[in-house]
């Protein structure tokens, strides 16, 4: 999956809105202040916020993703090439 077609799957959300908070190419996005999703400045996954640090380590385990890098422990990060489904 594209780079673009995940900020058009972040997009359709309500309320969602897009920044840079870093500057350099970062898609940060946003509902009422609060991050959900961020795809890096080198676009190789995507990070998403997961509801607690267990759920983000039951989809660890079962090799959905990898604890992202520089995100509190419940942030999970999906590979660009992860099925359209699992980043819905």
């Amino acid at each position: 999956m594209s780079r673009a077609a995940i900020n058009r799957i972040c997009a359709a959300l309500p309320g969602a809105e897009v920044s840079d908070p870093w500057g350099g190419g970062h898609d940060a996005w946003k509902v009422g202040g609060k991050m959900f999703a961020c795809i890096g400045a080198e676009g190789t996954g995507v990070s998403v916020k997961t509801a607690d640090v267990e759920t983000a380590q039951m989809l660890i385990a079962a090799g959905i993703g990898r604890r992202a890098p520089y995100f509190h422990r419940s942030w999970l990060l999906l590979p660009l090439d992860a099925p359209e489904d699992e980043l819905r």
